[in-house]
């Protein structure tokens, strides 16, 4: 009984080394594992072991979060998602729109590491500085003229930036600060493949100024050597 015990701790161990180690989406052991929104009828190993099945709930709920489907139970539409041919409405303060489909929208890419979105821009529209802390974003033009770019690290903050038309490719690595703008006066659309299917995004004046709780005034005004009375506009305008 005590070997049992022990045993079943070092596996939990393992499990926790190995999820805390892993910086990307988990490599499939099958052909694929559909995303299941009911766990209740989630799917296991055909196992006796009580300890085991702990340990691959443990590894799903801190690796991605997901369950199986059962295999028997996939159907084409898992792996089907229809509406990347509409516009988006750019009709807001950035004029810009992304449709984002992760495994949120589409289940089938569950484990397999990748994900799409369109992005939509009005005339001068921008998509403004953000994150993907999960994942490197490959953006191809196919309508209109982009301006896009990304900033290093704190190494020395440098600044890559090129100007794409219909058809140019443009890659942005994973976790750093960029952006795209369409400085045409007509709209815009690229499409972006991202390295996870479940990127995440963090856009940076909304983080900065419209947290929730909002942070400290103080804070903001010694970080960006900027008034308070700006600071507070800003968070109001967020």
């Amino acid at each position: 009984m005590k070997g049992t015990v022990q045993f079943s701790a070092a596996l939990v161990l393992l499990a926790l080394a190995f999820s805390f180690a892993t910086a990307y989406d988990p490599s499939p052991l099958q052909d694929f594992c559909v995303d299941l929104n009911d766990t209740t009828s989630a799917v296991f190993a055909r196992d006796n072991i009580i300890d085991y099945h702990f340990l691959l709930v443990l590894h799903a709920v801190l690796v991605n979060g997901k369950f199986c489907k059962d295999p028997k139970l996939v159907k084409a539409e898992d792996f089907f998602f229809s509406g990347l041919d509409k516009v988006g409405n750019t009709s807001n303060k950035e004029g810009s729109a992304v449709n984002l489909v992760n495994v949120d929208k589409l289940g089938g890419l569950n484990t397999l590491g990748i994900s799409l979105a369109r992005i939509d821009f009005a005339p001068y529209g921008l998509n403004p500085p953000h994150t993907h802390p999960r994942g490197t974003e490959l953006l191809v033009v196919l309508e209109g003229t982009l301006n896009v770019g990304f900033v290093t690290s704190n190494t020395d903050n440098r600044l890559f930036t090129k100007v794409l038309n219909v058809g140019d490719v443009f890659v942005f690595p994973i976790g750093l600060i960029h952006f795209q703008q369409n400085i045409g006066n007509t709209p815009a659309v690229a499409i972006s493949g991202l390295s996870s299917q479940n990127p995440g995004v963090i856009t940076i004046a909304n983080a900065v100024f419209g947290s929730n709780p909002p942070i400290s005034i103080d804070v903001l005004t010694k970080a960006f050597q900027i008034d308070a009375n700006v600071v507070k506009y800003l968070q109001s305008e967020f």
